[in-house]
């Protein structure tokens, strides 16, 4: 199967001087991450680099996406006993590895990985990824109802990321699922997810005709809402979803109908028309 068709954007939101967020996509080997450092200026982002440059590192020489994973929170560790970055630094991190129809996501902390799926109806949006936090925990306990998680006062206390000084060994959690056509995955950072519930997510890829046209518009939204965080997010298309020879091109013009078949149509006959004109002074 050719390369998966993506978009990848990140932005240090409104409220930070810094970006600690980083993404790595390689559509020639079918992997792509989103890593949210922590730990203050600058350890932040070395932390989020090295789960990044360590997870690229070990793909490539087909070691599995789990135990990359499990290797990069080594990396911080031993990073911070050769002084580099600050002690405490530590970094999420949410993957996909996609493989013929089969694909593969694992995670630690509260990066976050969604399905959409387009229907006639419009589209259903799937959260594939449970955070490690500490409300995931009340929920998963029963102490507190999924509603009342984005208006905890502790929904972003994490229970694990790597890095961590008190966890010799992280815990790697993965889902497995078959693409079908007509299917996004988006990973994103918290800094999209506390900005926009489920909701407003739905609503923006409903209107979205592209996977560049939905990154772009998902990181207006999170950036209007407030962006008080760093805000970082990549959507994979399906294999299976058919691509038009002119979508390539309409991706980066302005949006008229919502239709990428139709907005292409009048573009190119604004163009002959533009065309003929010209022959008709000039010719």
């Amino acid at each position: 199967m050719p390369p998966l068709n993506y978009s990848a954007a990140t932005d240090k939101g409104m409220c930070r001087d810094n970006n600690e967020d980083t993404y790595f996509a390689s559509p020639d080997i079918g992997v792509w991450l989103v890593a949210d450092g922590m730990g203050g200026h600058e350890a932040g982002e070395v932390a989020s680099a090295i789960v990044r440059d360590s997870i690229k590192q070990q793909v490539a020489i087909n070691v599995p996406l789990t135990t990359s994973v499990e290797f990069a929170h080594s990396a911080i560790l031993d990073a911070v006993k050769q002084g580099i970055g600050a002690p405490g630094m530590g970094s999420t991190v949410v993957a996909l590895k996609s493989r013929n129809t089969e694909y593969e996501i694992v995670w630690v902390g509260d990066s976050r990985a969604y399905l959409w799926t387009f229907h006639d109806e419009g589209g259903s949006l799937e959260q594939l990824t449970l955070d490690h936090s500490y409300v995931q925990m009340l929920v998963d306990t029963g102490a507190i109802s999924p509603t009342e998680v984005d208006n905890h006062p502790d929904k972003n206390v994490i229970t694990q990321c790597l890095g961590s000084l008190e966890l010799r060994q992280v815990r790697v959690d993965q889902v497995h699922g078959t693409w079908e056509k007509h299917q996004w995955v988006l990973l994103c950072s918290d800094g999209l997810s506390d900005e926009l519930d489920d909701e407003s997510l739905a609503r923006v890829l409903c209107e979205s005709r592209s996977p560049k046209d939905a990154v772009s518009k998902l990181l207006q939204a999170a950036l209007d809402n407030g962006g008080n965080d760093n805000v970082t997010l990549q959507i994979i298309e399906s294999p299976l979803s058919k691509r038009y020879f002119y979508t390539g091109i309409t991706d980066w013009l302005p949006e008229l109908t919502g239709q990428s078949g139709i907005d292409f149509t009048l573009y190119s006959l604004a163009l002959a028309s533009f065309g003929l004109l010209c022959f008709w002074i000039f010719g």
